[in-house]
């Protein structure tokens, strides 16, 4: 399986890192050694002093496909879940700046929390889903799937023309505004609505 992660995909987290809106999605890949275990704390990598938390809703493919027309994207995945794409956003700024890829930054182990799986069935549409993330009992991130650049279909139609979709393949759909660091003894819970998905400690 592979992590197919979409960046820059709401106004407000564009805005809040002060980065240039894309005029196609922005898409970067993480292997299936980032996901971090189920039941397991994330440990702040020794190479990063500022680990960003980013809370992203997931989409799990369920056939293969490619060049998957955007009326046809609904037959792609039938679950919906929650995830955070965790950034080391010092090492980030070194390699944009260097013009080198950020995989470095993005796809080191742990770095890609995937939550429970729900039918999107569950969901009257999934252009409304409401999540946020809560620190330590605070909500540090909301958003809507209403407010992205581009919908999951259209991801799903778009990201289909490069990579093959695959059984079990996921996509991350992008953040909202809110990003910001993680401590040690951080915990973080992520909802969609008032259903808990995940919750994690940090060490």
């Amino acid at each position: 399986m592979k992590l197919i992660c979409i960046g820059r995909n709401y106004t407000d987290h564009i805005e809040e890192l002060d980065n240039e809106k894309p005029k196609d999605p922005v898409v970067f890949i993480k292997p299936d050694t980032s996901i971090l275990l189920k039941k397991q704390p994330f440990f702040i990598p020794d190479f990063s002093n500022d680990i960003h938390h980013e809370l992203e809703v997931l989409v799990k493919i369920n056939r293969v496909g490619k060049h998957i027309d955007r009326k046809f994207a609904h037959k792609y995945y039938d679950e919906i879940g929650l995830g955070i794409d965790f950034t080391a956003r010092d090492l980030q700024t070194k390699l944009k700046e260097k013009g080198l890829p950020w995989e470095k930054a993005k796809a080191f182990d742990g770095a890609a929390v995937v939550g429970k799986w729900v039918s999107k069935d569950n969901f009257k549409d999934v252009d409304d889903i409401d999540f946020h993330l809560e620190k330590n009992g605070d909500t540090v991130q909301k958003g809507n799937t209403m407010f992205m650049l581009w919908k999951i279909n259209e991801l799903i139609e778009y990201v289909s023309k490069y990579f093959t979709l695959k059984i079990g393949d996921v996509i991350f759909t992008g953040t909202p505004a809110g990003v910001g660091s993680v401590k040690p003894d951080d915990v973080l819970t992520g909802y969609i609505g008032d259903d808990q998905f995940f919750s994690i400690k940090v060490k």
